[in-house]
């Protein structure tokens, strides 16, 4: 699948995070996980310090992070956003990087947020790609049909570990390769 990508211009990047909550600032990204969607193998993944003790109790029960835990092993959230700035560079090889999520609306929000605050720059730029919206377009569907649990079943997404950054990016990104080839013909 790799060569088939390789005719693309840009470096498509599946990320994926776990949070303390639904908004950046007020709550913490917990970890931090992404692939090259045209090779999952090359991947980043990181688990931050929390940025202060504010927590959705469900948010914590659906990750299966501790702030508390986090606090002693997680990473400076500076030392890891600076390193995956530096693998998108790496990774992407000279081509634009384009950020792609399921629902990047809310991914793009924290991980965007984090990255002006800790490092002062996004190397994906300004503008994410949502897997779901691709999928409306790409299939004529409405947004209600968008859900995961509602795809096709050669577009689900099925991480190896629930709820792992890491996992869920690439599991994200098997989906978008599949949706990106269906396009093409």
């Amino acid at each position: 699948m790799a060569n088939e990508l390789q005719q693309f211009d840009e470096a498509f990047i599946s990320v994926d995070i776990e949070t303390a909550g639904p908004i950046p600032a007020k709550y913490s990204m917990l970890s931090l996980g992404a692939c090259l969607v045209e090779n999952p193998a090359v991947n980043f993944y990181a688990e931050l310090k929390p940025v202060n003790k504010n927590s959705d109790p469900k948010a914590l029960e659906v990750s299966g992070f501790s702030l508390e835990t986090l606090e002693k092993s997680g990473e400076e959230p500076r030392d890891a956003l600076t390193r995956f700035s530096e693998w998108v560079r790496t990774a992407s090889k000279g081509r634009p990087a384009v950020f792609v999520g399921f629902n990047a609306a809310f991914d793009w929000s924290i991980v965007n947020w984090y990255f002006h605050t800790y490092i002062g720059e996004n190397p994906f730029g300004f503008a994410p790609l949502d897997i779901k919206a691709y999928f409306m377009g790409l299939s004529g569907c409405s947004w209600s049909e968008t859900k995961s649990s509602r795809l096709p079943p050669e577009y689900q997404i099925r991480p190896q570990k629930a709820h792992n950054a890491l996992s869920d990016a690439q599991a994200q990104g098997a989906a978008f390769i599949k949706m990106l080839h269906a396009r093409r013909g």
